[in-house]
């Protein structure tokens, strides 16, 4: 139970600190902007992303978010994850050592929620 909740908190944390906390302190940084605009999105679609971003890790973060709302943040992440590896990919043409990163997150992403379902089955 112990090494549960260490793995939940190290790999959720991660996961907010670089897609919550990090999203709201760069969203408007003119790298972000760029990278955005070179993949060919919409302006509005970086503030969309940003804004979930931000929520999700809260749900995730939480504790007294729990259910449904913290299944769709995780569902919400993955498909993000997903979608940058493709978008990584498909940008570049051929596979780049940078698609890695969203897969790797992806992982870390999967170990906070295996952990998420085992310290909910305890209560």
């Amino acid at each position: 139970m112990k090494s549960t909740k260490i793995i939940f908190w190290v790999t959720t944390s991660i996961i907010v600190l670089t897609q919550g906390v990090a999203c709201a302190l760069t969203f408007n940084d003119s790298n972000a902007i760029a990278v955005f605009k070179q993949m060919g999105y919409p302006e509005y679609f970086r503030i969309m992303l940003s804004i979930f971003k931000i929520v999700g890790s809260i749900v995730l973060i939480v504790p007294t978010f729990k259910g449904k709302l913290r299944e769709w943040a995780y569902a919400g992440f993955g498909i993000d994850f997903i979608a940058a590896t493709i978008a990584l990919w498909a940008t570049a043409g051929k596979f780049t050592p940078d698609v890695l990163f969203p897969v790797a997150f992806m992982g870390i992403l999967g170990a906070s929620y295996v952990s998420n379902q085992k310290l909910q089955s305890k209560y």
